[in-house]
């Protein structure tokens, strides 16, 4: 008996482009000009994630008809959003809203928090016409409403991190190779006021919290356990600091 040969799909239709479209021609009615650029905005951010990473996620056969279409030129030649539906976006909300918002966009606060809140209105929306479930949109309602509040908290404390290593002001190239950490992401174990501790890998090939680790006050107030900090550590007169400080990463 031959192999069995899986179907490959066809295009959505509707794609995520034109549910998109859609979506912004609904909130065009309803928000001001200032507030609807920051909802385009969001959007065009959005496509420009799954078109380049959520091709990542897909199954064999959804595979081979993104290269296939990817791989072509002129007019056989389409983006992610342009093959698939509109449950692509759902599937995809969480890493939108996690590292690809934090690494990826050079953005202040106030629109990290709308963008949450952009994410949240769109998941209800994409229930309200069908295109998913409404266990689906609230678990995309609830990542929007979270990364609202902890993207902002997460960028803050970045900033207030990154400071505080500034003003330490220490040569990491002075240091001894057993008083260095190399930068990396280091996973919060605890957060207590004025001071964190950071799960480093040991020898044993396990992490182990290193600590305490001091740290602005305010910064531990929105600090969260489980949360990630990219940075390098020194021992410096008997204590780890946090050097070189980037970003904070939520849960």
């Amino acid at each position: 008996m031959g192999a069995k040969v899986e179907k490959m799909p066809s295009p959505a239709e509707p794609n995520i482009d034109n549910v998109l479209a859609a979506f912004l021609k609904s909130q065009r009615k309803r928000l001001g000009k200032k507030t609807f650029s920051s909802y385009e905005s969001t959007v065009e951010l959005l496509k420009g994630y799954l078109n380049g990473c959520a091709c990542q996620s897909l199954s064999k056969p959804e595979g081979r008809l993104f290269d296939r279409h990817f791989n072509a030129t002129g007019k056989e030649h389409r983006e992610f959003c342009q093959l698939f539906g509109p449950e692509k976006i759902a599937e995809n909300l969480g890493g939108f809203l996690g590292e690809f918002m934090i690494r990826k966009v050079m953005a202040g606060e106030s629109f990290k928090r709308t963008s949450g809140t952009v994410c949240k209105k769109l998941s209800k929306w994409l229930a309200d016409e069908g295109y998913i479930s409404e266990a689906v949109a609230e678990e995309g309602a609830s990542l929007g409403a979270l990364a609202s509040r902890e993207l902002v908290d997460a960028e803050r404390a970045a900033r207030l991190l990154h400071e505080a290593a500034e003003r330490l002001a220490l040569d990491v190239r002075a240091v001894e190779d057993e008083d260095y950490v190399e930068f990396d992401h280091f996973t919060i174990a605890r957060v207590e006021p004025g001071q964190i501790w950071l799960e480093v890998w040991e020898a044993d090939g396990r992490p182990h919290p290193r600590g305490p680790i001091p740290a602005p006050k305010p910064a531990t107030r929105l600090l969260q356990k489980g949360w990630d900090v990219s940075c390098a550590l020194v021992r410096h007169r008997g204590a780890w600091r946090m050097v070189e400080v980037a970003n904070v990463y939520p849960r």
